[in-house]
């Protein structure tokens, strides 16, 4: 594998993206350096995804299209992880080097990817990675703020070895932070890249209310094994923020209710120690995974 020639694959699980998939997947086909298989899953969609999605797939021997029943429902945080799994049964190529998960409301430079795995190249021990995710607001572009080690759920990479050390993601709400912690247990590290941007097409959580992303997150945060004392401090901060209250409340309700309805958690008590013992350290000004 070199920073120019990686062979690389891509799983992106869409749901009624069709006035956006074509613009991805045009980004897609003007890259530099190209996937040797992008299998795009129709999750249900009651739109002309599926249409749009056949239509380049027979342009394009290197997309695959798949398509899943509509379940009459959005399952946020676990119903994409589903999708994926599904499309990965669709896997061809067997000596790919890293695996991508990627939204399907993205604008990406024709350089973004030959620029991120310029990124792996450069860093043997770089296990998860990604471009920053920025949104177009008046006219302006707009980066998400990210904790050091976090790589977006929209447009995350993963080296070969790192995702067989860290078998895959968890089917549930929190899978786009345990996979990062994990691999940062495990040794590896992980870091968004902010001199290459992923342009998002619609806000992050946009298809669900404000509230109900923010339990979604919470309950995320319960899952992946947060602690309580963190996440009484992470409630009390996002409480000042726009909109007020609302995100503080819903991180907090999303995250007790896991114990009132005792969700499952990780399956993996060395990582639920790791993960406290970190968020211990930032609380105390410590060198952490936070910085």
């Amino acid at each position: 594998m070199t920073a120019m020639q990686p062979k690389y694959v891509v799983i992106s699980p869409v749901r009624d993206e069709g006035h956006l998939i074509e613009k991805t997947i045009l980004s897609i086909a003007s890259q530099t350096v190209r996937p040797i298989q992008w299998i795009l899953v129709n999750d249900g969609s009651r739109d002309n995804t599926g249409a749009v999605i056949d239509e380049y797939a027979q342009k394009y021997p290197w997309i695959t299209a798949a398509h899943r029943p509509d379940r009459g429902f959005r399952e946020p945080g676990t119903g994409v992880i589903n999708a994926f799994y599904y499309g990965h049964q669709f896997l061809r190529p067997s000596d790919w080097d890293f695996i991508v998960k990627l939204d399907g409301d993205l604008d990406l430079a024709p350089d973004y990817f030959e620029n991120c795995f310029a990124e792996f190249s450069r860093d043997p021990k770089l296990g998860i990675g990604g471009g920053v995710v920025g949104h177009m607001i008046d006219g302006k572009l707009q980066i998400e703020e990210n904790p050091f080690f976090h790589v977006r759920g929209a447009t995350k990479i993963y080296r070969r070895e790192c995702w067989q050390m860290i078998d895959g993601l968890i089917k549930a709400p929190g899978w786009d932070t345990v996979d990062e912690l994990k691999a940062n247990m495990l040794g590896w590290s992980t870091r968004s890249f902010p001199n290459v941007t992923a342009v998002q097409c619609r806000p992050t959580g946009a298809t669900n209310s404000i509230w109900g992303n923010w339990v979604k997150n919470g309950r995320a945060n319960y899952i992946s094994g947060y602690h309580p004392f963190f996440m009484l401090l992470k409630c009390l901060s996002r409480a000042g923020q726009k909109p007020f209250l609302i995100t503080g409340a819903g991180l907090f309700y999303g995250y007790v209710s896991g114990y009132l309805t005792r969700t499952p958690r990780v399956d993996d008590q060395d990582l639920i120690r790791y993960i406290r013992k970190q968020q211990l350290r930032r609380l105390t000004f410590r060198d952490s995974i936070w910085r």
